[in-house]
């Protein structure tokens, strides 16, 4: 087992391990400290697969066991859902001292995240994330939210979980399009951070050495988490690829998925860094190559124009500026504060027509 502690306002540990949804009931009670009741949050396409392995630990373990399943996809990351579970929170009178699992993959870890974070001011969150995007990324350090029409991630909170526990025996089941759209969220950690994460994906497949991979990702981003929890300074920089990426998912109706999103999100950022002077033109190349390599586009055939106009809510605009995460070389970036009229300019300079 690979085990990372973070350093949050809570302390937690990320476990990767085979097998570990088999023991979550037993790993949930060494991180909360208490039994009482269980609501296992998940999607129809993950609950069939996992819902009655993990029950059945937490059964074993002592806790009271509920269970709320939703059909899943970006559309249902919405106020409507999480108000479905508050409901069955309340109506099985879930108290301050009971916990809810979250068994899914990013959308599930979100929208369950956020209801633990506003049910009773705060109920015990513990994630079992089971896609690789999860795993690597949106599981760890606290970010929750809904979506809302005007954009993602519109309404939501920081709420740091009691345990994330990662099995990698579940990601044998991903299908093609999953284990890419984790590749994008890995492929930007390999740009931003270069080094042994960006050697080690480039040299061999993601597959071959999942755990090894997930720890060195968790790893960057809970050394970025513990020094900017609130994402006020240097947590920004985890936001490589995602203003354009988050445009390009909108512009999409969501038919790309978040991660191939921010693969050619990043793409565009990295070739617009280049015409803008503020890289040499291996970063392009080098992460174009990447992409390449996982079978992931870097361009999306949308306008510039359409693409700012998604971008406009985005979270990152503040005071008519927003913010962007420029690459200097592999393993180096800054924010750049830039004006919102200038973002077209980015755009096409990155690629968009």
């Amino acid at each position: 087992m690979k085990c990372i502690r973070v350093n949050a306002s809570r302390q937690y540990n990320v476990e990767i391990q085979h097998g570990a949804l088999a023991i979550a009931g037993e790993e949930t009670l060494k991180a909360t400290h208490a039994i009482g009741k269980a609501l296992i949050v998940s999607d129809e396409n993950v609950f069939p697969l996992y819902g009655e392995t993990v029950a059945e630990s937490l059964r074993a373990t002592g806790y009271g066991v509920h269970t709320f399943v939703f059909k899943g996809g970006e559309d249902t990351k919405s106020i409507k859902t999480y108000e479905a579970i508050i409901a069955a929170l309340s109506e099985n009178r879930f108290t301050r001292s009971d916990v809810l699992v979250a068994l899914g993959g990013g959308i599930v870890g979100d929208v369950g995240g956020f209801a633990a974070a506003t049910y009773q001011r705060g109920i015990k969150l513990v994630q079992l994330p089971t896609t690789l995007l999860a795993d690597v990324d949106s599981s760890v350090g606290g970010k929750t939210a809904v979506n809302l029409p005007t954009g993602k991630n519109q309404l939501g909170c920081f709420y740091q979980p009691s345990l994330v526990l990662c099995d990698t025996d579940a990601l044998s089941t991903l299908p093609e399009a999953e284990y890419k759209n984790g590749c994008g969220e890995i492929i930007k950690y390999a740009v931003l951070a270069g080094g042994e994460l960006f050697s080690m994906i480039e040299n061999a497949d993601i597959r071959t050495q999942y755990a090894d991979v997930i720890a060195r990702c968790v790893t960057i981003k809970r050394d970025i988490v513990g020094e900017d929890e609130f994402d006020t300074g240097r947590r920004r920089l985890l936001n490589l690829g995602h203003t354009f990426g988050h445009a390009i998912e909108k512009c999409s109706g969501y038919s790309i998925p978040h991660g191939a999103a921010v693969g050619i999100g990043l793409a565009m950022m990295c070739r617009a860094a280049h015409k803008r002077g503020y890289c040499a033109s291996d970063v392009p190349e080098k992460a174009e190559k990447l992409l390449a390599k996982y079978g992931m586009s870097d361009a999306a055939d949308f306008t510039a124009q359409e693409l700012y106009d998604a971008a406009l809510s985005d979270k990152k605009i503040a005071g008519g500026s927003v913010s962007l995460v420029i690459p200097e070389k592999i393993g180096c970036c800054h924010v750049l504060t830039v004006s919102c009229g200038d973002m077209p300019g980015w755009l096409k300079d990155g690629g968009a027509r």
